[in-house]
């Protein structure tokens, strides 16, 4: 199991405004309280954290502009601190020594709005009746400080005060919820370390449906528990359209592993979204992802398979998106294949003639911020994965996935991680391989097989 943290971590190439590198965060606990009529977030942060190789007299935190500071504590006593341009700059009344432990608290007030970016706004997204948090890549701010940064990850615990006739639904376990007079507090947990910008909150009016468990209209034997909430007049048609979840949680515990959450939740916002998105042990998708047919079958193989690929094995910067999505991709094909639709070679074929006639720019392991969503490196990076399959073969491939995924279970990799880690698994030479596929940008030859 790997917790190690890149031995001298440098600010992210697409991002370097994002993250502060002089320390890092080893757990969150969030107090928030939120009214959805008016969109008003009130919240406490409280982080503990360790600063890092040199004194520490001053740290950022990730904060988008439009909240009001009521105070920040550093170990309790008041600090200094400037707030600007989504930079909440600390300076603790007392430098910090290298290596010291130390806890941040702040205050803060505001109606969150999303944060804006190439890909639209990201983070805090206001429903018609509700909420809904998606954050990748740098929307993490737009509702709590943070340490911006997807190697920089931590536990969380969050506590949510809502109206009670919503329901509040955050990546992790619930641990409580409390009524009083016309508010309910939800606390979840999140044990497992955590990117910034995989936490998510989802707040609206849904139905609980089990997947799993006692009471679950499944199958009350499978190990993971699977809930989903869903708008009740949608769990017809989601019952139909999620059907397969829990066998194709069984298939994925099969050949990547076992999953690496204690539970995994998806949420259907009651809105159209133009993607589901991945969350720490959950995912969320848009009314339009339902249908009664299994139409997103597909989408649903790719967010569960992110809790493996992207949530638990986590980028060291943005650099290498390809290992969260080519991964992705590569399980939707494996889903196809196994529950017999068409296999992961037919799917090889179309995706490489479909690139085949499109531009020959991408470069896979350093796409750069403007292609780092391309529909092409999604495509590109499954097929990366599949010349590795023809490379290694059957079984030796399937292994090589398992233990990517086992070894390096809530840490934190690279392209080279992975080139390192698939030739521990043959004689033969594999940089050629990685050399065509990741660093040129020349589409190579489809895989034969």
């Amino acid at each position: 199991m790997s917790h190690r943290q890149p031995a001298q971590p440098a600010a992210d190439p697409y991002f370097p405004a994002s993250g502060d590198v002089r320390y890092r965060v080893h757990r969150y606990e969030l107090a928030l309280d939120y009214r959805p009529v008016s969109n008003r977030l009130k919240g406490t942060a409280r982080l503990s954290a360790v600063a890092g190789q040199d004194p520490l007299r001053e740290f950022a935190l990730d904060l988008a502009p439009g909240f009001r500071l009521g105070g920040v504590l550093v170990d309790g006593r008041d600090a200094h601190y400037t707030h600007r341009a989504g930079k909440l700059r600390v300076r603790p009344a007392k430098a910090l020594e290298p290596g010291a432990a130390f806890t941040a608290e702040v205050r803060y007030t505001g109606n969150p709005t999303p944060v804006r970016s190439p890909w639209g706004g990201l983070g805090w997204e206001e429903l018609t009746d509700g909420a809904l948090v998606a954050s990748q890549p740098v929307g993490a701010p737009s509702w709590y400080p943070c340490n911006d940064r997807p190697a920089d990850k931590a536990s969380y615990q969050i506590s949510v005060t809502a109206p009670s006739p919503y329901t509040v639904v955050v990546s992790g376990r619930l641990l409580a919820r409390t009524t009083r007079a016309s508010s309910t507090t939800w606390v979840y947990e999140q044990a497992a370390p955590t990117s910034s910008y995989l936490v998510t909150v989802s707040i609206g009016r849904y139905e609980t449906v089990r997947l799993t468990g006692p009471a679950g209209g499944f199958d009350p034997r499978r190990p993971v528990p699977q809930r989903a909430y869903v708008p009740a007049r949608l769990v017809p048609e989601f019952t139909v359209d999620f059907g397969r979840q829990t066998r194709m949680m069984d298939f994925f515990e099969d050949v990547f592993g076992a999953y690496p959450f204690e539970e995994y939740a998806v949420v259907v916002a009651d809105e159209e979204l133009d993607v589901p998105v991945e969350a720490q042990g959950l995912a969320t998708f848009g009314t339009n992802h339902l249908g009664g047919k299994r139409h997103s079958e597909r989408l649903i193989a790719h967010e569960l398979a992110h809790q493996w690929f992207g949530n638990s094995v986590s980028i060291a910067d943005w650099r290498h998106i390809w290992l969260n999505e080519g991964f992705a991709k590569y399980a939707e094909w494996l889903w196809s294949e196994h529950s017999g639709g068409p296999t992961a070679a037919a799917h090889a074929a179309a995706a490489h003639a479909l690139l085949a006639r499109q531009r020959q720019d991408l470069r896979l392991d350093d796409p750069g911020r403007r292609l780092m969503f391309d529909d092409r490196l999604y495509d590109r990076g499954g097929l990366t994965v599949h010349a590795l399959r023809r490379a290694l073969g059957e079984g030796t491939f399937f292994r090589m996935i398992k233990g990517w995924s086992v070894i390096h279970r809530h840490g934190v990799v690279t392209t080279a991680s992975l080139a390192a880690h698939a030739q521990q698994y043959t004689s033969l030479p594999l940089d050629g391989l990685f050399a065509a596929w990741c660093r040129r940008t020349a589409l190579p030859p489809l895989p034969p097989g």
